[in-house]
């Protein structure tokens, strides 16, 4: 018998595997459903899990985030021990399973004598990072799959500096949980019995408002805001997710009288139902924000993903018309806003330091270079920028201004250590009402930027690997880069290979290859650490708009003829 059949049919005789379970385990008629749900456990990596809901072990289901938080519980007992009290925060967001999943988590962690703070309802991402330094937690889990489908969740684990874990702890909380092949062994327990233990605490608008509060420190031109306060007009989707208090809360209390909700797309609702996929980085989910905006004549069209930590934009240029922002032009604009107003207000420290990725614009070193800061490059995901800010805070000095990704992220002060979309449509809206005093919009701003630094472009691309066959796929195509790397990408020379995998780089060992081409230009190419994808991403900078555009229309050709 098959391997997977072997698993398939444990579960249907296990004690421990409820009847619910069992039965829809049943009503699977087609072998490779079967296969595919059981050939393998849930890939537990080095951010968590993220899957597709319902029974087996390689699905998000109950029994699997037991598994998962029995792992993370072994680990923290062994790195920390019970006598010294640890605790762990929970948060999760609007998808299906994620209240569930995270009162499984709790009470997992409260059966292995670890108090769990869980919040009363859906909250965002960056709230979950604050609130772990706040409570001074040990770790924190989020129960998200951030803009996914909605047929999938996720599980990501946090240590006590707030960020995403990173090593060692990934790779041992990785071991304990790969050591648990008995799903009985999981320990649980009621919620009454946690809760008359002391051992799960229900965390309710305490956090709210500290949490606010840091946002909101972070705004600098407050009196500017109340000039312009009823001159600018903003549209907002939280796309069904958790966005819609805090989010809604920040820019009214800031003072701005024109906000409008899109509807449709208002309270947090698991199917998603207006969208494919809620996804703020997709053209398809501003359709009902876009119709909303040109109705309000809004200056600027904002959403963010369902955990509340990336932000899109559409900016409303002089003729009437929506453009659409990449992750690393609104970063990139924020980041100029911000050192910009600190510097003239003598706010900006000589050696203050601004955080990116490998795969991110390489506009951020211009920007940062004019203003006196340090660039300190990371690899993908802010996981990485926060161990550089508990760097710096060990050290006793957090020299950190801010910090992006591509991928529509970035955290502007330290109150957390994973990206903001809370504190970044706070920061977008006052910059907007800025340049508009100005007699600008957000295009001319980027415009501006382009004129002084040289035009910036990227492209960004994924190809799907799935099923049993798709990591072997991935695994060849990695290796052929490897093996024998391009000489060049259309009219583009690679100058040189960076393999941080193998290469001394100074950063962690990573499966990602650079290829740095001639006249500024860029590409890198990296498997996904939460999907069955590899990611190419490139720049390019032009002499002009047109230039640019050429330019990166040409390496995006390049690409897509090599892979």
């Amino acid at each position: 018998m098959d391997n997977y059949r072997v698993r398939y049919e444990e579960w249907l005789n296990a004690a421990y595997i409820d009847d619910e379970t069992k039965d829809e385990l049943k009503a699977i008629k087609d072998e490779k459903e079967i296969e595919d749900r059981f050939y393998r456990d849930l890939e537990f990596g080095t951010a968590g899990l993220r899957g597709i809901i319902g029974a087996g072990t390689n699905r998000m289901n109950k029994y699997v985030v037991r598994r998962a938080t029995q792992g993370l519980a072994n680990y923290i007992i062994k790195q920390v021990g019970l006598e010294k009290n640890p605790s762990v925060a929970i948060a999760y967001d609007s998808r299906h399973m994620s209240k569930e999943f995270s009162d499984e988590v709790a009470r997992c962690f409260a059966a292995n004598g670890i108090k769990a703070y869980r919040f009363e309802d859906l909250r965002p991402t960056p709230e979950l990072s604050f609130t772990i330094r706040e409570l001074g937690c040990t770790a924190g889990v989020n129960i998200t799959a951030s803009h996914n489908p909605s047929n999938y969740n996720g599980y990501k684990v946090y240590w006590a500096d707030g960020a995403q874990i990173t090593p060692p702890h990934d790779s041992g909380i990785m071991d304990e949980v790969l050591s648990i092949s008995d799903f009985s062994v999981c320990k649980t327990m009621t919620k009454e019995e946690a809760e008359a233990a002391g051992l799960y605490v229900t965390i309710g608008s305490e956090l709210d408002e500290k949490f606010i509060q840091r946002v909101e420190d972070t705004i600098v031109n407050k009196d500017l805001i109340k000039e312009m306060a009823d001159k600018i007009t903003f549209v907002y989707t939280p796309l069904n997710g958790t966005g819609l208090v805090p989010v809604t809360r920040v820019i009214k209390d800031l003072g701005f009288k024109n906000v409008y909700v899109v509807p449709e797309q208002a309270e947090p609702n698991g199917d998603f139902p207006t969208t494919p996929y809620p996804n703020p980085e997709a053209p398809e989910t501003f359709t009902l924000a876009l119709k909303l905006a040109k109705e309000k004549d809004a200056d600027l069209v904002l959403a963010t993903d369902p955990d509340a930590d990336r932000l899109g934009i559409y900016v409303k240029d002089k003729d009437g018309s929506y453009v659409s922002f990449t992750g690393n032009m609104t970063a990139s604009l924020l980041c100029e806003y911000i050192l910009s107003q600190r510097a003239k207000r003598n706010e900006l420290p000589a050696d203050g330091v601004v955080m990116t990725t490998i795969v991110s614009t390489r506009l951020m070193g211009a920007i940062s270079k004019r203003w006196g800061c340090e660039l300190i490059k990371c690899l993908t995901g802010f996981k990485w920028m926060g161990r550089e800010i508990l760097k710096e805070e060990l050290e006793g000095n957090i020299r950190y201004q801010y910090g992006m990704e591509e991928s529509y992220g970035c955290l502007i002060g330290t109150y957390a250590r994973d990206k903001d979309a809370v504190s970044a449509v706070a920061s977008l809206c006052e910059a907007a009402a800025y340049y508009k005093a100005e007699g600008k919009t957000l295009i001319d701003a980027m415009n501006d930027m382009y004129e002084t630094y040289g035009y910036y472009r990227e492209f960004g691309k994924s190809i799907s690997f799935p099923g049993i066959e798709g990591a072997a796929k991935m695994q060849s195509l990695m290796d052929g880069f490897r093996s024998n790397p391009p000489k060049n990408f259309g009219s583009f020379t690679v100058e040189n290979v960076i393999d941080y995998k193998n290469d001394e780089t100074g950063l962690p060992k990573s499966n990602v290859l650079e290829y740095d081409l001639n006249d500024d230009a860029w590409v890198c190419i990296r498997p996904s650490g939460t999907e069955p994808k590899i990611k190419f991403y490139c720049g390019v900078k032009g002499k002009n708009a047109e230039d640019a555009e050429a330019l990166i229309a040409e390496l995006n050709k390049a690409l897509e003829a090599l892979v």
